[in-house]
């Protein structure tokens, strides 16, 4: 996978206090391309951060709905992943973002 498509898979990390509990237990979160699959998000992470994946899940976000001006509409859907690594390996977030 080239540089391109790794970072076409990988939008960003998402950093927050429920990512932050989840980095203690060797979990990152990331938002990724709707159309990335669980084996293109592993290899994307393993690819730009040099560590080895233990396992990937993938959530579907739902967009709210919200109101503005009297018009309603909607945000996008998007995708987030769960990555987990092996024991003894870690990403500094903060770094790469």
């Amino acid at each position: 996978m080239n540089q391109e498509m790794i970072l076409d898979v990988l939008r960003a990390p998402l950093v927050s206090e429920k990512t932050a509990r989840a980095q203690e237990h060797n979990q990152y979160v990331f938002e990724v391309a709707r159309t990335a699959t669980k084996a293109d998000v592993k290899q994307a992470v393993e690819q730009l951060f040099n560590v080895k994946v233990a396992t990937v899940n993938v959530v579907n976000v739902k967009g709210k709905s919200k109101t503005f001006r009297f018009r309603s509409g909607s945000r996008g859907d998007w995708r987030k992943a769960y990555v987990r690594l092996v024991d003894g390996q870690s990403i500094d977030v903060m770094a790469q973002a």
